[in-house]
């Protein structure tokens, strides 16, 4: 059950990084979920686990961790495109 929660904050917190940026609609969801489990080690990595908690996951530093991963992806993406 724990792994399914994960998946759902881990969608959620991809969700709201897509929106943050603008190309959540464009990812889809599994790529919102992997930019949410991703953004989440990423950002508490970086900034630690501060701030409320969700299935194991601290949500703020999940949330920024996961828009500067999508920011990169993006970046990554749109460059290889050109």
């Amino acid at each position: 059950m724990g792994l399914i929660w994960t998946l759902i904050v881990g969608a959620i917190i991809g969700a709201v990084a897509g929106a943050i940026t603008s190309r959540g609609a464009v990812m889809g969801w599994i790529s919102n979920i992997i930019a949410g489990l991703i953004g989440s080690w990423l950002g508490e990595s970086l900034l630690g686990s501060w701030g409320p908690s969700l299935a194991g996951m601290a949500l703020i530093p999940s949330i920024i961790g996961a828009v500067i991963l999508v920011l990169i992806v993006s970046w990554l993406v749109g460059r290889a495109n050109k």
